[in-house]
């Protein structure tokens, strides 16, 4: 892993922002060292990393970040999902363990090996997963720190077409998903995000959203939301090049993240 560059970004915001943009699958990065561990051949990479990659997202948050009237910070993964999925739990119990997609995947989008059976994956969770969670607790505790409040936004994109991999896959695949959790998902955030971004749904094809387990189902003062783009709106499926539609994109999670942080969106 020596050769692997920073996991992870924290970029900095306005001092009095609650808001945290997550963007944890836009990077197609693979240390070299990862690399070796996975069987597929580089077109097959190639071609996994077009359907697994949440590609543009961080240019997505990065250009609502400069429209915003309040900067959010933004909390930004260097290493592709593939290295590891900092949104999973090392121990990971869910039925996303069934297809090969937990902390470390071992299968891939369409169910191949992705990793020969039986690999050693510790050494991906101490070095690359671990760090991530507590960098981004961290930067929670922070803004809770400085403001009373934290907002996540985590900022996701999903293929129009739906994946083998996905088990919840059948139902609409709207322009934006809206993925929510019971205790941190407030109605007045999910109210904004709606107001923002048009033509939503909730929870389908994806649901929840993520929170650091320091924080998770304890700390009221923690919100999240999901915000799942469908690439079609803003990209050529899949892996290509993003169009207007980003900017557009953009432009609403910039409504979105200042509607939280003047506090209409939140409570």
């Amino acid at each position: 892993m020596t050769d692997a560059p920073p996991p992870f970004a924290l970029l900095p915001g306005a001092a009095d922002s609650p808001v945290i943009l997550h963007v944890p699958h836009a990077s197609r990065e693979i240390p070299a060292a990862v690399r070796a561990g996975i069987v597929l051949g580089d077109e097959e990479l190639a071609r996994e990393l077009d359907h697994i990659t949440d590609a543009h997202t961080d240019r997505i948050a990065e250009t609502a970040a400069g429209l915003a009237g309040v900067m959010p910070w933004r909390f930004v993964n260097r290493l592709s999902r593939l290295v590891v999925d900092p949104e999973r739990f090392p121990d990971e119990r869910e039925e996303m363990l069934a297809v090969g997609m937990g902390a470390v995947y071992t299968r891939t989008t369409h169910g191949e090996a992705l990793r020969p059976a039986g690999a050693d994956t510790g050494p991906l969770v101490e070095h690359c997963f671990l760090p991530y969670a507590r960098a981004m607790t961290r930067a929670v505790a922070d803004r809770l720190a400085a403001t009373g409040r934290a907002v996540i936004i985590d900022v996701h994109s999903y293929p129009s077409r739906r994946l083998p991999y996905e088990l919840h896959g059948e139902g609409p695949r709207p322009p934006v998903c809206l993925g929510t959790d019971p205790f941190h998902t407030p109605a007045a955030l999910l109210d904004a995000a709606r107001r923002a971004f048009g033509e939503t749904e909730l929870d389908t094809p994806f649901s929840g959203t993520y929170v650091p387990l320091e924080f998770y189902g304890i700390r009221p003062e923690v919100s999240a939301l999901m915000v799942e783009i469908r690439r079609d709106t803003y990209m050529s499926e899949p892996g290509g090049p993003a169009g207007p539609g980003l900017e557009r994109l953009a432009g609403a999670l910039a409504r979105l993240t200042d509607a939280v942080s003047v506090g209409t969106a939140t409570g």
